[in-house]
Parts: C-alpha cells; structure tokens; sequence
C-alpha cells in the first residue's frame, strides 16, 4: 500500500451537453506520474449504508456520472472514493480517500423553523444543489414547485398555523456557488389564530410543477418543519351604552354619537371603526354601539 495522497475528493454538479452530471475532482499534491485513477460512485441507501452505482478506472484527475433519473437521482446523498496506482503495477495502491456526501435536489434554509404568533415575517430560503437544465431550444428554463402547508401532530388536524407569501416559486438557471445552482425565497408568517391552542407543528412541502425535464418527475423533496409558538392575544372591549376596556385594561364610558376610530396598528394596514347611535331617547343621552368595520 501506498501512503495517503491527500487525493481530497470533492463532489460538484455540472451541465454537461444540456444535462445534469456530478464531477469527482481529486487533486494529489505531489504526483509520481504516470498514475491511474480507481473511481468509485457510491449514494446513501439508507443510514449508514451505501450502494456501489459506478465505477471507472481513469489517468484523468476527474470522473463524470450523468444523473439518468435511475442510476442517479434526485433526493441521493452521493459519493466518490478513489485510489491512485502506477499504470503497470496495481498492486501498489494508496489509501482509498472519500468525499464528503454530496446532496442532489432541493434544500431549504434553515432546514426547521421556530416562530411565533407576533406577525413577523421569516425568510425561507429553496434552492436547488443541482444546475437547471433546459431540455430544449424553445422550453422556458425553468422549475416550478408548487408549495403547501399542512398541520402535523394535532390529534383532529386543522388549519395550518402558518401561512406563505406565495403558493409557489421558480427556480431559474444560475452558476452555482457554494450548495447552491438556483434559487427562490418565500416569507413565513405564523397565523395569529385568536385562540390558546399551545404550540402547534407545521410543515412546508415543495413539489415539482408538470416539469419537463424527466430528472425532475417523481421526485418529491423533504419537507420544512415549522414550529408555532402559541402567544396570548391581547383584547379590548366597547359594549352596551358604550362602556370601554383598552388592551392595557384601561376602562372608561363614551356616551357620543358618531363612528369612531377604536383601534389602529402602527406597524400593519389594521384599523378598527365604530358606530354609536342615540339609544335612550327623550329620558336620557345614552348611545349604543350599532355598528362595527375592521380593516
């Protein structure tokens, strides 16, 4: 055996004519040419458990596999593993190297999401670790997933605690940097419901829209885990000749006739108007609520 050639095999996507292929690229720091390459393409079959897709033997200090749909999907975790020898003698071999697990599809950022009834906005990142193809000269070049939300763990499920900015996003082609060859983002708002139903559990899914390219069909990606924390609501009250409670529980009577302005947000397009009309008659000048609209 030979020593360990820092060969550091490193996974990256590519088009390749038009279509999507991984590249295994190894670079030994100190070669003794001439020098051949073993390559071994492995993906997670399931945890901890891999299974032997490919395998070439090469001078190149790269080795390319297509993602066929069958072989190579979209959802794998893959691999490469190589081991360098001197053309004419493979018994001398060095240490066979991995990479790390490369993932092919669509990621979300961050992968789980903790929020709360308090109106904000939070910033879901979906991309794709695989550059989009364009299967032919008059397609648009593009992906579209279609995004959902349901409501997990309840007992009798209802509806989701959570709501997006949009029902669905497109991925377009881009160079891909870092994990990422395309992506979209969405706005997560958790839904201030108005009721003490503790904290609820959520998900995101993405799917795939009538794509064209086949590497895409039948392929569903993860989904996104949203957790809701449950805040209390604040209240406050106009009733009967009109008697009063603030949110800070202020009390107090506005026996006047007219529509008023109850309650307006500061930072949302939300206001509250009210209606008082004369109730008591020719005995007293009281004034009742007849009217209410919530914007």
């Amino acid at each position: 055996k030979l020593t360990s050639l820092a060969l550091q095999p490193v996974v990256t996507p590519e088009l390749v004519q038009g279509r999507v292929h991984l590249k295994c690229s190894y670079s030994p720091r100190s070669p003794e040419p001439p020098v051949q390459y073993r390559v071994l393409w492995s993906r997670l079959s399931s945890p901890g458990q891999r299974e032997q897709i490919h395998q070439e033997t090469t001078p190149q200090p790269f080795s390319h596999l297509a993602m066929d749909g069958a072989n190579l999907r979209l959802g794998d975790t893959v691999f490469c593993t190589v081991t360098a020898f001197k053309r004419g003698s493979p018994e001398q071999q060095s240490l066979p190297e991995d990479s790390k697990g490369f993932y092919a599809g669509i990621k979300f950022l961050p992968e789980s999401l903790e929020i709360a009834e308090d109106g904000k906005e939070h910033v879901l990142t979906v991309l794709s670790t695989v550059p989009i193809a364009c299967p032919g000269q008059d397609d648009s070049c593009k992906i579209t997933l279609q995004l959902s939300t349901e409501d997990l763990g309840s007992q009798e499920p209802g509806p989701p605690d959570i709501a997006l900015s949009a029902c669905q996003v497109d991925l377009l082609p881009d160079s891909c940097s870092g994990s990422s060859c395309a992506a979209a983002t969405v706005t997560v708002t958790a839904v201030t419901d108005f009721a003490q139903d503790g904290n609820r559990v959520s998900r995101i899914r993405a799917r795939p829209v009538a794509p064209r390219d086949l590497l895409w069909r039948d392929y569903t990606p993860s989904h996104v885990k949203v957790t809701v924390r449950d805040l209390p609501t604040g209240n406050c009250y106009s009733f009967t000749d009109p008697h009063i409670i603030t949110f800070d529980g202020w009390r107090y009577d506005s026996h006047k006739i007219g529509t008023f302005l109850l309650c307006r947000s500061e930072s949302r397009a939300f206001q509250v108007h009210i209606r008082q009309w004369d109730c008591g008659g020719h005995r007293s000048a009281t004034a009742c609520n007849c009217g209410v609209a919530a914007q």
